[in-house]
């Protein structure tokens, strides 16, 4: 499992996670995308954002492993913001290759590409 050396580990002051330590010794955790409503709390939208800042500040457009990111944050994003790179992909490798859709990024998260912010 790669480990994204630089990475933030979670988000300040909170116990949203957004890379884990060691691989899951009962397996890989599967991407699963999860829908987003309306109600939910301001801290899980502020992770959200954050998370996806971090992921912009780090790998931009270029495909990017999944390593040692965090399924259940990555899942937030999956399919919209983050989308797979390779075809076929494998929901539960630490390898699959991920990719930012700069488009949706942008229409979901635009504070993240503002010059400054990080």
């Amino acid at each position: 499992m790669l480990k994204h050396r630089g990475f933030p580990g979670r988000l300040t002051g909170t116990d949203h996670q957004f890379t884990i330590r060691r691989p899951n010794p009962k397996g890989v955790t599967p991407l699963q995308r999860r829908e987003r409503f309306a109600d939910r709390k301001p801290a899980d939208r502020r992770a959200d954002a954050a998370f996806f800042a971090a992921l912009w500040a780090n790998f931009g457009t270029e495909p990017f492993e999944r390593g040692n990111l965090d399924a259940g944050r990555l899942s937030w994003l999956f399919g919209r913001e983050v989308i797979p790179a390779t075809d076929p992909f494998d929901l539960a490798d630490y390898e699959a290759l991920l990719q930012i859709d700069e488009d949706v990024a942008r229409a979901s998260f635009p504070e993240a590409f503002q010059e400054g912010l990080e």
